[in-house]
């Protein structure tokens, strides 16, 4: 029974893979139970099944990439008129939104393996989504079979949704839905907005389910709309933000009052490395107004002085310093000081009571404006340190830059 089941699957699938679309036949071995074990009947049998789905993947595949080839050449022929047919748009047609590749670079996956939906989304290219388009047959975004992500066009050209309530009867509909909390910047991904509909003198009569936003760059925005709750809502596109599409990469679109748009260059955070370690390459007695740190090892940004012991910081941030010294008098105490702007901020003290040598380690770590002076200070006592012994040091680093 169990050959004779096996020779029955291997004649079918032999007839289904020379009838394939693929245009490739496959002669499959009829077996006996005589010929070979069981098992190994098995084993080729399966593998034939692998080898039938491979390619059946493939022409799948291939069927999907040439339905988006003619999707997308339809839509570049196709003419941009003035009249829309809004009743057709609002039973939601799969050609309302058609397919788009945004093609400027490679795709681009998150941890997860999602593909990134600023490089993935579908175009709504259809004017009377616009702020200033009115008309009396109403569309109904509830009718429209939502899927992924969209990037919203006004006849060709970049626009997003409006941050302010519009008003009734615009966009092609009754209600207006209008983005509230406004859009997100580059670094916060994808964020989650609540959605109002303006109607009845009730900017947010119709609270809409929340769609998601992440901002891209070039400065537009890509958009997963689903469902509003009722007919006829639809979302809109601001016609006043069709100047960000024009924005350059230095520059952010923004507006003071949601309705006048405007490039502007946009603040890039300054990335200064500051950097230094220096030490005294002797030994220091009694009270020194200022170490003069001359043996330099390390100078990122060019802040310290050697010739002086002085540090100036090159910019507002927070730094963190640390200074050092090595002890060796009996019974006498040794003091050093950070001085920050004429004020002793930090101590580093020891004291020994036997002939022996103690060292000590301080750090301070405080905010500061450009052109704030630092430097360290022998109050008393006495520090040894030679040419190559590096006990007596002084260094720091820039944390984090300040505007």
């Amino acid at each position: 029974m169990v050959a004779a089941g096996i020779q029955l699957l291997a004649l079918l699938l032999a007839c289904a893979v020379s009838t394939a679309e693929t245009g490739q036949s496959f002669n499959l071995k009829m077996w006996r139970k005589e010929d070979q074990p069981v098992q190994q009947q098995f084993s080729q049998v399966n593998e034939e099944i692998e080898r039938l789905k491979y390619y059946q993947a493939v022409m799948k595949q291939k069927q999907e990439d040439m339905n988006q080839a003619i999707m997308h050449c339809a839509q570049m022929q196709a003419p941009r008129d003035e009249e829309v047919n809004v009743t057709t748009l609002q039973e939601g047609s799969n050609t309302l939104p058609y397919p788009f590749s945004h093609e400027d670079k490679d795709p681009e996956e998150d941890n997860d393996g999602v593909l990134d939906p600023c490089y993935h989304y579908s175009v709504l290219d259809q004017p009377w989504r616009a702020t200033n388009f009115s008309t009396k047959n109403v569309a109904c975004d509830q009718k429209v079979q939502w899927k992924g992500w969209y990037r919203l066009f006004y006849r060709g050209k970049t626009i997003q949704m409006p941050e302010r309530c519009v008003k009734m009867e615009m966009c092609g509909t009754h209600a207006p839905l209008w983005l509230v909390g406004g859009h997100p910047r580059i670094r916060d991904g994808i964020v989650t907005r609540k959605v109002c509909g303006h109607w009845n003198r009730n900017c947010c009569a119709f609270k809409s389910p929340p769609i998601q936003v992440k901002a891209c760059k070039g400065n537009f925005y890509v958009y997963k709309f689903v469902k509003p709750q009722a007919c006829h809502l639809a979302y809109c596109a601001d016609i006043n933000t069709l100047v960000c599409g024009r924005c350059k990469k230095d520059e952010i679109c923004n507006s003071r009052d949601k309705i006048n748009w405007f490039c502007k260059k946009s603040k890039r955070r300054v990335k200064a490395k500051v950097h230094f370690f220096a030490s005294y390459p002797g030994s220091l007695q009694g009270k020194v107004n200022r170490i003069q740190f001359s043996k330099v090892y390390v100078n990122v940004g060019g802040a310290f002085n050697s010739r002086t012991g002085v540090f100036t910081a090159p910019v507002t941030g927070v730094y963190q310093f640390f200074f050092s010294t090595q002890s060796a008098t009996n019974g006498a105490k040794t003091d050093l000081w950070l001085v920050i702007n004429g004020y002793w901020v930090a101590l580093s003290h020891t004291r020994v009571s036997s002939p022996n040598s103690l060292g000590n380690l301080s750090t301070y770590m405080t905010s500061l404006r450009k052109g704030a002076l630092v430097y360290v200070t022998h109050n008393c006592g006495y520090s040894w340190a030679n040419s190559v012994s590096n006990t007596i040091t002084f260094g720091g680093s820039l944390l984090l830059v300040q505007r």
